[in-house]
């Protein structure tokens, strides 16, 4: 669903539109690696040609550079000049040189950094002046580019507090951003990241000044009772409701440079699963925004999910690409989903390129939902993954040696298309980790082609009925049912395969203090709860470490505040923790978006205890994307199976490659130092189970 836009708003930028020719405009410069993701447009894409198709079996390491943080590493790095930024897995902002991998200088204290992971920096100058900004818990620093001292002029003493755009009822809550903000002239707007449950808080877009730390704008993704879209609130005050949050960017931006544009991908409302305190389509939250980049002013938006039941927030930033239609060259942005559709819209006018039907959908039969009746899916592409709705008997891998009870499962979930949550379990295919993924969407930006990767793992959705009062439990479990026991689990056994692990030893693998720690900051896919009353940490940690709790609870009648909870993060996996439906797993994708066809789509990643079978390639789950060259390569990590390979771009023809230290769950980039182009990865593992490592690699040829 999409309200009216600004009329004036529009009129300008269609004015500028008209007027300036494409081929007069400022080209984006392709042979460098100066932002996130590549360039402000975010397509992964470079036009350095000294690999080729031809001599790419030829790659080496170039260079290793080891951190001495271990642990999962997604950022993929910038390279100003000679220099390589990034952050480590204890988020610790880095400097190394481009071409040799020596530590330039380093920033951070990884005994009181951590809590999460980061993909990277920004980079900001003007004359002399030039600046790092990242992020490690709720702050944003400025770091001088060269030095990596901190710029004590911006904001206070060199970092600025994310919650201080969210409002009063957020400033104990937990903030923290995983994405590098973009910059635009001299502001840089934030992505955050908040909890997903009862109490997060507005998810605001903020911009802050690049050079004081100020901040610049806000705009309300739950809008306040004067701003549009508030009647798509049944509640008008739900910007103030202590139950409802989010509808954060929490997965990075795209920016035209040239028409000051930023497009904006929104995520879920909160509470996830169950929306019966959020009743309405729930503006704008699931939305592509495009924002006025100076002003924070709305000029048009779109709404891919209405009244989010699956937390299908947006996974990656949009891609900037121009798509050619009778004959007319069309400035586009296109935005690939967890459900594994593709969005395509006029970038000035926010005008759909390819048909978007509103499709009828199932109703809840939850007491007090109320799901949407319709969905809009986009008539082409078809969907880059497989959908629940295909899924049969057939579908149950054959691998799994526990296979006659996940056919039962299957019988008796509801595998419709947008089913709501239920007491009853339901296949979510993709799962809830998509398709799509945070590693991004590559695109040759004048030839409207996509590559996508996807990960084709369902998960299990159910829903449970909340006890209405935790009376007669000492104050440490009353916590942890509270904060804990949707991913622990009530017997505190956890769901590994799911990546939750259990927590009834972990006196014997953690200390009070790490776990302490870890309660306030959180750590990868577990947000922190600093907002936890000291008395309540304190019995939580007794319990957690079995001893007596001897805290008597002011409130020994807590009530819950939803009458129905999620049951737990669930992945659809077998014994050995692989998807248990068939293969693929994993897939790469090559989309035109001047006509919706496919390319060609083929497996990635493999499988290796089953290919040593001899077994033929099932593809594996994949975090993290590819980039593209103009000349016909693809790179990417991302695979569980820890290779990075190269494939053709025009034939998904795999070419080479190399089995990594490990595991790399990020986007690599690609630069050139003096004349020698270079591709750089970083190699964390732990994800999925993997090994755990701590290097970036860089390939060159020799």
């Amino acid at each position: 669903m999409r309200n009216s836009w600004h009329l004036v708003l529009l009129f300008s930028y269609l004015f500028v539109f008209n007027c300036q020719q494409d081929q007069n405009r400022k080209s984006q410069d392709y042979s460098t690696w100066r932002s996130y993701q590549g360039g402000a447009d975010r397509n992964q894409y470079s036009t350095l040609s000294e690999i080729t198709l031809d001599n790419v079996t030829q790659l080496k390491v170039a260079w290793t550079y080891d951190s001495s943080d271990y642990g999962q590493m997604q950022m993929n790095p910038i390279i100003i000049d000679t220099i390589l930024y990034g952050v480590t897995s204890r988020l610790r902002a880095i400097a190394l040189h481009a071409g040799t991998g020596k530590e330039l200088w380093r920033f951070g204290d990884s005994l009181k950094l951590g809590g999460s992971t980061s993909r990277g920096v920004s980079y900001w100058e003007k004359g002399d002046d030039k600046r790092i900004l990242y992020t490690a818990g709720a702050h944003l620093f400025a770091l001088n580019a060269i030095t990596g001292q901190i710029i004590e002029s911006f904001g206070d003493n060199g970092r600025v507090n994310l919650n201080s755009g969210l409002g009063e009822n957020a400033k104990d809550k937990f903030v923290i951003s995983n994405t590098p903000g973009t910059v635009y002239k001299d502001i840089i707007v934030m992505p955050i990241r908040l909890p997903e449950d009862v109490g997060a808080v507005p998810g605001n877009i903020m911009a802050f000044n690049v050079v004081t730390g100020n901040l610049e704008w806000v705009f309300n993704t739950i809008p306040h009772p004067d701003e549009e879209g508030i009647e798509t609130w049944e509640d008008q005050n739900s910007y103030t409701n202590p139950l409802i949050g989010a509808g954060n960017n929490w997965s990075g931006m795209s920016l035209d440079e040239e028409r000051g544009i930023i497009y904006i991908p929104t995520g879920s409302a909160s509470p996830d699963f169950y929306g019966g305190v959020r009743k309405g389509d729930n503006l704008y939250t699931d939305c592509l925004l495009a924002l006025d980049a100076k002003t924070g002013k709305r000029i048009w938006h779109f709404q891919l999910v209405h009244h989010d039941l699956w937390d299908r927030d947006m996974p990656a930033p949009p891609n900037l690409i121009t798509v050619t239609r009778d004959g007319k060259k069309i400035p586009a942005v296109s935005q690939s989903t967890k459900q594994g559709y593709v969005y395509v819209f006029n970038r000035v006018t926010g005008d759909p390129l390819f048909d978007i039907e509103e499709m009828p959908v199932p109703a809840s039969i939850l007491y007090g939902e109320e799901a949407s009746k319709t969905q809009p899916i986009p008539v082409k592409p078809k969907p880059f993954a497989r959908q629940s709705t295909e899924l049969t008997d057939d579908d149950i891998s054959p691998y799994a040696e526990n296979r006659e009870e996940f056919l039962k499962l299957l019988k008796q979930s509801d595998k419709r298309l947008y089913a709501p949550p239920s007491l009853n379990p339901m296949i979510l295919f993709p799962g809830l980790d998509g398709a799509a993924e945070w590693g991004g969407t590559a695109a040759d930006p004048e030839e409207g082609i996509i590559y996508v990767n996807s990960q084709e793992a369902p998960w299990v959705i159910q829903m449970k009925e909340n006890e209405t009062t935790v009376s007669n439990l000492p104050l440490g479990q009353q916590t942890y049912m509270q904060y804990c026991v949707t991913c622990h689990q009530k017997d505190r056994k956890g769901m590994v395969q799911s990546g939750f692990p259990s927590l009834i030893d972990v006196k014997s693998r953690k200390s009070k203090a790490e776990v302490s720690q870890l309660i306030k900051t959180g750590k990868g896919m577990m947000t922190g709860f600093p907002q936890i009353p000291e008395d309540e940490k304190a019995a939580l940690m007794h319990f957690l470490f079995d001893e007596p709790d001897t805290i008597i609870p002011q409130s020994p009648n807590k009530i819950y505040p939803l009458p129905y909870k999620y049951a737990g993060y669930k992945r659809f996996v077998d014994s050995k923790g692989r998807p248990a439906i068939s293969p693929p797993w994993g897939t790469m994708h090559a989309i035109d978006l001047n006509s919706g066809d496919f390319i060609w789509s083929v497996v990635l990643g493999e499988t290796p205890e089953l290919k040593v079978q001899g077994y033929p390639q099932t593809g594996c789950e994949n975090y993290g994307g590819p980039v593209v060259t103009k000349n016909g390569l693809l790179f990417i990590g991302a695979t569980k199976d820890g290779y990075f390979r190269a494939f053709n771009k025009f034939t998904g023809k795999l070419l080479w490659e190399y089995k990594l230290p490990a595991a790399a769950f990020a986007t690599p980039a690609m630069y050139e130092v003096n004349g020698k182009q270079f591709i750089a990865i970083a190699c964390g593992g732990e994800k999925l189970g993997t090994p755990i490592g701590n290097k970036i690699v860089a390939f060159a040829l020799e």
